[in-house]
């Protein structure tokens, strides 16, 4: 395994809770990556406790808005691990900053795995949860994995539906799927011939003018104080461009109709990937599956809060204390 060079000091985007006891773990995936991982156990804590991993958003690091949710529920009575995906962050795996619906499926299995073998925590009470385009890995791995119990995706996105069609569906036509593979395997070409990567995503920089209140949102979330993080791809560089072909053929949301764990998909009113959540509550069967739209919170309220307090922490506490009983 290769050794990983974890950050000792407090470098989080939010303050650093006294209910809890946090520390540095690494666990490793069936692909020989090493992960790293924020790990939060409550205070006075004992006994065999229920957990929960946490991951997300697409492009962020743990020291951002998962290890909020990871914290703010381990202060409710969870153990709870925050963790860097393959390829991201203080995680290992080369090369850096591409991404798969595969291996990131499997980091989310990687963390059961640590999770079932640690003694303090109870093995038959873990649930999972995903944020933003980790939302659908955690569903993904949901209907994987029947050890998961429990899955919450907040302000999800379908990472393989926005690479395969375009947002809102606006490049859904096969002309427009072949020009998009046309270009990104043009581009495979030059970054071989290069030895370098392109890079995409991430935050424009500087803000148009004209932007999308979408990308405003992403803009005053990751490039100002409220949540960059100099590990962070969305703050800085972006992904892979080419990681896009894999997510393009590989729907990751395909057997959501055999997700056996509860599910609670939450979403904002205002989200302009709302449709996400929606379209992937049809998908799921079965009386123990919830969509809660927070009236008003647009998609990064979801992530920190947005000061309105959006995300629903006494819901969600209350989800996993009920499906990890």
């Amino acid at each position: 395994m290769e050794k990983l060079y974890l950050e000792q000091n407090w470098d989080k985007t939010f303050q650093k809770s006294e209910k809890v006891t946090h520390g540095k773990v690494t666990f490793h995936n069936r692909y020989g990556v090493e992960l790293a991982a924020d790990m939060y156990v409550p205070k006075d804590a004992a006994g065999k406790l229920p957990a929960v991993a946490v991951c997300g958003p697409f492009g962020a690091v743990k020291e951002q808005c998962a290890g909020l949710y990871a914290q703010t529920l381990s202060e409710r009575g969870l153990l709870t691990i925050a963790f860097d995906p393959s390829f991201t962050g203080e995680s290992g795996g080369f090369p850096r900053n591409v991404a798969s619906p595969d291996i990131n499926t499997e980091d989310f299995s990687a963390a059961v795995d640590f999770l079932s073998c640690r003694e303090d925590v109870d093995a038959d009470k873990i649930g999972i949860l995903g944020i933003c385009g980790w939302g659908g890995m955690a569903l993904n791995a949901a209907a994987m994995d029947t050890r998961i119990k429990a899955t919450v995706a907040s302000t999800m996105y379908d990472m393989s539906r926005v690479n395969a069609n375009g947002y809102f569906d606006s490049e859904n036509s096969a002309e427009a799927r072949r020009e998009k593979k046309e270009a990104l395997n043009a581009q495979r070409t030059r970054d071989y011939a290069s030895g370098s990567y392109l890079r995409a995503g991430g935050v424009v920089d500087p803000l148009p003018a004209d932007a999308p209140f979408f990308v405003k949102d992403y803009f005053d979330y990751y490039k100002t104080k409220r949540g960059y993080h100099v590990r962070s791809l969305n703050s800085n560089l972006g992904w892979n461009a080419t990681s896009s072909l894999s997510f393009m053929n590989m729907p990751i949301l395909t057997y959501a109709n055999e997700i056996e764990s509860a599910v609670l998909l939450v979403h904002g009113e205002k989200a302009h990937s709302r449709y996400f959540s929606e379209d992937a509550f049809k998908k799921l069967q079965g009386d123990n599956k919830e969509l809660l739209i927070i009236p008003g919170a647009v998609h990064t309220d979801l992530y920190d809060g947005g000061g309105k307090d959006a995300i629903p922490f006494d819901k969600i506490e209350a989800f996993f204390k009920t499906y990890l009983k």
